[in-house]
């Protein structure tokens, strides 16, 4: 009598085990297959992509149109979401490009009022943006090595005022700061100018600033996640890799940039137009502020 209460026992323990692991292995299955929509706040971004309309100009999307960004059919094979980390994919190849690049891109540009480039900033303004991102996909070059990609930029732009004493139908200015994803590693690139000592109206032309040697960050970010701080004020940038590792510029070429304004970029400004390359690059949180 004993030995049928203690098999009927171990009978009931091994259903009950086999239901528990098949309602555990359920739960796993319905908490993997979990969508994470992007959060990323893109109501101070406008998009440019490597495509151009009947006009033959670049094509931008910008705010508010840019919120429904997944449902535009143009942006769908350059910028759309990954449900399954919550990220924005910005997806680029060698085809069209701006006026002022060889290069093409799927670039956040950033407005201060939306829908206008018209309203920019000074580093005596200052500026911050916190950017965490991936490369998950690049090409590689003829010799092995990865295609570089800019992930992040301050570029600068003139006034209405400056673009009419240079005679420029443009605002456009040079970047003051270049983020590259180069071969695993972030590579910070700056200008410099030729002539400290040049005065400010001197200083407007393109030709007045040179580049740095550029600055190597320590860790390798690989295809792993990896979040960029850029902080601003008057004289001096800063940028910051993962909280830890800092670069420092407050030299008198960066005191001298503030005769410019300036807005900040970031996405995949893919730097090659070798035939058959591509890059993906994921942005997972973006913020700025002023």
């Amino acid at each position: 009598m004993k030995k049928s209460i203690l098999l009927q026992f171990l009978f009931v323990s091994f259903i009950l085990n086999i239901n528990l692991g098949c309602n555990a292995s359920k739960k796993v299955t319905a908490t993997a297959a979990e969508k994470i929509p992007p959060k990323v706040d893109l109501s101070h971004w406008k998009v440019q992509i490597p495509t151009k309309n009947a006009e033959g100009k670049v094509i931008s999307v910008r705010p508010p149109e840019i919120a429904n960004y997944a449902n535009i059919d143009v942006l769908k094979e350059f910028m759309y979401p990954d449900s399954t980390d919550g990220s924005i994919v910005f997806y680029a190849y060698p085809a069209e490009s701006t006026g002022n690049s060889k290069y093409s891109r799927t670039e956040l540009r950033e407005q201060m009022v939306p829908g206008s480039d018209k309203t920019n900033w000074t580093f005596k303004q200052g500026g911050y943006m916190k950017v965490t991102m991936s490369v998950p996909e690049v090409t590689k070059d003829s010799k092995g090595k990865p295609h570089r990609v800019i992930v992040a930029q301050i570029h600068g732009i003139l006034t209405k005022e400056q673009q009419e004493y240079l005679g420029q139908k443009d605002g456009n200015a040079p970047p003051i700061l270049k983020i590259y994803w180069d071969k695993g590693k972030i590579r910070v690139k700056t200008k410099v100018l030729k002539d400290r000592k040049a005065p400010d109206n001197e200083i407007l032309h393109k030709d007045a600033w040179g580049d740095d040697e550029g600055y190597n960050f320590l860790r390798t970010v690989g295809d792993d996640k990896f979040t960029l701080e850029v902080i601003v004020s008057e004289g001096r940038m800063e940028i910051v890799l993962d909280g830890k590792e800092r670069a420092v510029y407050k030299d008198k070429s960066i005191q001298r940039w503030g005769v410019f304004e300036n807005y900040f970029k970031t996405g995949n400004y893919f730097n090659t137009r070798d035939e058959g390359s591509s890059a993906k690059v994921k942005i997972y949180d973006l913020e700025v502020s002023h």
